[in-house]
């Protein structure tokens, strides 16, 4: 029963009744999984592109940059690096004074080894009359933990990854901020050096990242002779999803109803607000220093060359279709694209009459497309590449969660478990169709592919619901192509420590 207050702040959120009665109903019944036909492998869904092949689509590309074309660089970044330090917060709040275990030690012996060392060094000076090695020295670990997670310090522990800093330079650190506008302008540099990288932050951030982009756009600018248009959003209330209780009630906090994040599928909205023809999607940590950047650039290249190259044939085929002047001929030609290219088939073609198949045709050639990179599966964790089953009956290239996967049933869990690549979440993506108009995003999402996670709030038990994940049942309804890219373009950081690895050094 919705109080007073429940529908004054359904309104602010601009969030309907229906919609909470379509959510609580998802807590009720829960979401399906999805039926598998097949992990995809190399000659299975995914493309290991040969030397030809590499310049035939490197070639693309660079003739797409100099087209009018909008070209976008889409940035995740809105994450707090919390997370990050959970191993250093735990020592911070234990009865220890000295580092004990290995990523305490490893964290201490390598300090000097941070790009934000000097910073932190110069924090503790201010914040106790030390620095860090006579802090050490003096046994005061906790100082220095203290100086660089809390808010009279660096307050690292309550920024966003994208703010930190990363990897040093002789001219100085640099955050994965600047590393993503670098990228911008080695791989999504437009006609005339037009570079547009879009961040997706939280809007308590937004002026920090603001402040960092006008200096840092300056600079880079410069020097690779480029100009930035750099845009950024925030996720919209509406996109936000109810708590639940355990009996699946909604969940309240003195008597008001408790609202969480839908995680990052909610970002298919802010995608959907772009103006852009070719958009690229990479997560905020996954960035590295200029000397290991090359493979990241190559294949980013490279992955844009095959998406124009499918695009511009499959634009060419919904011509010919419209002009109603083919042969039967063209039309199996059309379906063996539609199969052997992009990964769809359908088992039902065959009992489609002439116009009915035209008709199927034009559906799954009209529709957003993407290109996927995937790394070789080496234990990281991530979303894996399978070939599934659609709710039209059709069989496509999808990108899994284990969630998704029924791991009760012994043949689904051993296809996720002997996976050859998993997903590092590396996209290009088109957006328009072969008329130039925009597609509306929000007609390609499957909605049963969210899923029901437990939290905890003040100690109190709730489940949250998760909208379909962006790369996953946010883009179920897309053509969907992969390909098999390096796993040095692979280098998240999920720990503090992680930077210490040679890939960040």
């Amino acid at each position: 029963m919705m109080t007073a207050q429940d529908k004054e702040l359904l309104a602010e959120k601009h969030i309907s009744e229906a919609q909470i009665a379509e959510q609580l109903a998802c807590f009720r019944t829960g979401f399906p999984f999805l039926k598998l036909d097949a992990a995809a492998a190399i000659g299975k869904g995914i493309l290991a592109l040969d030397a030809e092949e590499q310049k035939t689509y490197l070639a693309a590309w660079d003739a797409y940059t100099q087209t009018d074309k909008t070209i976008l660089k889409f940035v995740p970044a809105s994450g707090a690096a919390s997370r990050m330090f959970k191993d250093l917060f735990e020592f911070l709040e234990s009865n220890r004074d000295v580092p004990t275990t290995k990523f305490e030690k490893f964290f201490f012996d390598s300090i000097c080894d941070f790009a934000f060392y000097e910073d932190l060094d110069t924090a503790c000076l201010q914040i106790s009359g030390k620095n860090i090695g006579s802090l050490i020295a003096h046994g005061q670990y906790k100082a220095v933990v203290a100086a660089l997670l809390e808010s009279n310090g660096l307050n690292y522990g309550a920024l966003p990854k994208g703010l930190l800093k990363f990897h040093k330079y002789k001219e100085g650190a640099r955050t994965p901020l600047e590393e993503h506008l670098v990228e911008g302008a080695l791989y999504a540099s437009g006609k005339g050096g037009k570079v547009n990288v879009h961040f997706t932050v939280s809007a308590e951030h937004r002026q920090l990242f603001q402040s960092l982009v006008s200096v840092a756009a300056t600079s880079f600018a410069k020097r690779y002779n480029v100009y930035y248009i750099v845009t950024f959003s925030e996720q919209k209330p509406n996109t936000d999803t109810i708590a639940v209780d355990r009996d699946n009630q909604p969940f309240r906090e003195n008597d008001k109803l408790v609202f969480r994040p839908g995680g990052h599928g909610a970002l298919i909205e802010n995608l959907n607000d772009l103006d852009a023809d070719i958009i690229f999607i990479k997560n905020i940590d996954n960035v590295v220093p200029d000397k290991h950047k090359e493979d990241t650039v190559l294949y980013k290249k490279l992955i844009a060359g095959v998406l124009v190259d499918l695009q511009q044939q499959a634009f060419r085929y919904l011509e010919l279709l419209d002009s109603g002047h083919y042969t039967q001929k063209e039309v199996l030609e059309i379906l063996q694209f539609v199969q052997k290219k992009l990964f769809c088939k359908n088992p039902a073609t065959k009992y489609l009459e002439d116009a009915e198949l035209v008709m199927y045709l034009r559906r799954k050639l009209n529709r957003p497309m993407r290109v996927c990179g995937m790394v070789k599966n080496v234990g990281e964790p991530g979303g894996g590449p399978f070939l599934a089953y659609n709710n039209d009956g059709t069989i496509s290239l999808q990108i899994l969660e284990s969630s998704q996967i029924d791991m009760s049933d012994a043949a689904k869990k051993e296809m996720f478990e002997q996976g050859t690549h998993f997903n590092p979440v590396d996209l290009v993506c088109a957006v328009r169709d072969y008329k130039g108009r925009k597609f509306d995003l929000s007609n390609y999402v499957d909605k049963t592919t969210g899923f029901i996670s437990y939290k905890s709030k003040n100690g109190k038990e709730l489940k949250a619901l998760e909208l379909p994940g962006l790369w996953n049942g946010a883009m179920s309804d897309w053509n969907t192509v992969f390909v098999e890219v390096p796993l040095d373009t692979f280098n998240p950081v999920k720990t503090v420590n992680d930077l210490l690895r040679d890939q960040h050094q």
